[in-house]
């Protein structure tokens, strides 16, 4: 049987879904359950408060990214061993990818679409501020929109006084919609965000602890647990994911030890990432670029998203990891860099020198670029071949400017059609803004560690 699980939906972006969702989780491992907590879409940072709460990696669910039929397997797969899952949504329950809508009504990759390939019941957070009785409109329209999801109850956040928590509940009994808690505006629960969201629950230290305990126990005061464990359910017949390489792949042929860049500049990384890393037989080394040395032995480094624009005067203050990963790109080391992790080894980051390892410069814009994009390898690298296809993400307020005419990573449609080339590769390295989902590419995972053994890079 799959995990029983709940999805923590709302209307709107905004309305409290994290700290719900993030506090539902924490409650229900305080009264002694084993919760598996899960993300809806391409988010790194939520479940960062999640693994927190939780006490176990967060992870994603994005069918966008990974395609239909893995959301089962890696649900499967992060819920062993637990005893219910709490699956938070990503903007309102009906968003997703725009223009890629079912016949339905359903966008692929919202919540919805999450909640109905689950099987899974959804509870929807309604911010109360500044309405009473029109919720009852609200809950009815939410509940017979798409009769493929099932609206089991509502979470009402931020209600005013006890008169007007007596008036919403008059409300959702009218459109007959279980109320399964109510909470009061907490102000002090807000977490510090920044311009692409919440701050990181690695960069918030102590005060993300804090702000996670704060929320399990608003939740465990005005959230009845027990009605919540007891719609909880699933319905996913597939076999559990597990960190393999396809049967055609080529194995490593010696020792290889992968470098994973963390800590607060590189937070952005999906968990089955380092599983398929060591499934493809790496040890996988976790550092800090912005205080420690490469890890003895790396033949290899990855670098993923984050907020290297942050922290522009600490990385660029390790002079050594960034002589030393000039050293490895000039060896031929595969080196996978993902956004933040590109901006890192250009000369510099907004003046900060950086790695130098691709001429150019990176700086910080006004401008955010967010979305999915389909594309298409232009050059062969240690991950891909050429012709090789992928759904991925951006999601960056900075740009690059290239010295020179460097090969490029990818090709995709940008906003309003434009033809976009992305990152570089060059030698060993690949290097983009584009973010993917390596469960949707093991094989690009196996080439990468394959690459990396001592064997080939003595040649």
């Amino acid at each position: 049987m799959s995990t029983p699980a709940v999805v923590i939906a709302a209307p709107s972006s905004g309305s409290g879904k994290t700290t719900v969702a993030t506090g539902l989780m924490g409650a229900l491992r305080q009264a002694g359950h084993t919760v598996a907590p899960f993300k809806v879409g391409p988010d790194f940072i939520d479940p960062g408060y999640h693994a927190l709460a939780a006490g176990r990696p967060g992870r994603n669910l994005d069918p966008v990214l990974v395609g239909e039929p893995l959301i089962g397997p890696l649900f499967r797969h992060g819920s062993d061993d637990a005893d219910i899952a709490v699956v938070e949504g990503v903007m309102g329950l009906f968003d997703g990818r725009i223009s890629d809508v079912a016949a339905d009504g359903a966008a692929r990759g919202s919540t919805a679409h999450v909640a109905s390939l689950l099987g899974a019941p959804v509870i929807l957070v309604v911010d109360a501020r500044g309405q009473s009785h029109s919720v009852a409109a609200l809950l009815h329209g939410f509940a017979t929109f798409d009769r493929g999801v099932r609206l089991a109850g509502v979470i009402l956040n931020r209600v005013g006084s006890a008169r007007h928590d007596a008036v919403l509940r008059q409300a959702c009994e009218q459109a007959g919609v279980t109320v399964l808690g109510s909470i009061p505006r907490a102000d002090e629960l807000a977490v510090p965000s920044r311009h692409l969201g919440l701050v990181t629950a690695v960069e918030h230290g102590r005060r993300a602890g804090a702000a996670v305990e704060a929320m399990t126990g608003l939740v465990a005061r005005h959230v009845d647990l027990e009605a919540v464990a007891s719609i909880a359910m699933s319905h996913v017949p597939d076999e559990p994911w597990t960190p393999e390489l396809p049967e055609h792949t080529e194995r490593v042929g010696g020792p290889v030890t992968v470098a994973l860049a963390a800590g607060k500049a590189f937070s952005f990384g999906y968990t089955e990432h380092g599983e398929l890393l060591r499934a493809a037989g790496a040890q996988v080394v976790d550092f800090d670029p912005m205080c420690d040395p490469l890890p003895p032995g790396a033949t290899a480094l990855v670098l993923p998203g984050g907020f290297p624009e942050e922290f522009g005067t600490e990385l660029s203050a390790n002079e050594l990891v960034r002589a030393q990963i000039g050293g490895l790109a000039a060896r031929g080391a595969p080196i996978h860099a993902e956004c933040a992790g590109l901006t890192y080894l250009v000369d510099d980051l907004d003046g900060h020198p950086m790695c130098g390892v691709l001429a150019g410069s990176a700086s910080f814009t006004d401008t955010l670029t967010l979305g999915y994009r389909d594309a298409v390898a232009v050059a062969d690298s240690p991950l891909h071949a050429v012709g090789d296809r992928v759904v991925g993400h951006e999601f960056h307020r900075t740009a690059v400017r290239y010295a020179g005419n460097p090969q490029q990573a990818w090709r995709y449609r940008g906003r309003a059609g434009r033809t976009i080339e992305d990152g570089v590769v060059q030698g060993g390295v690949h290097a983009g803004y584009l973010h993917t989902h390596p469960a949707a590419h093991p094989e690009a995972i196996a080439r990468f560690v394959a690459a990396a053994a001592p064997s080939r890079l003595a040649r």
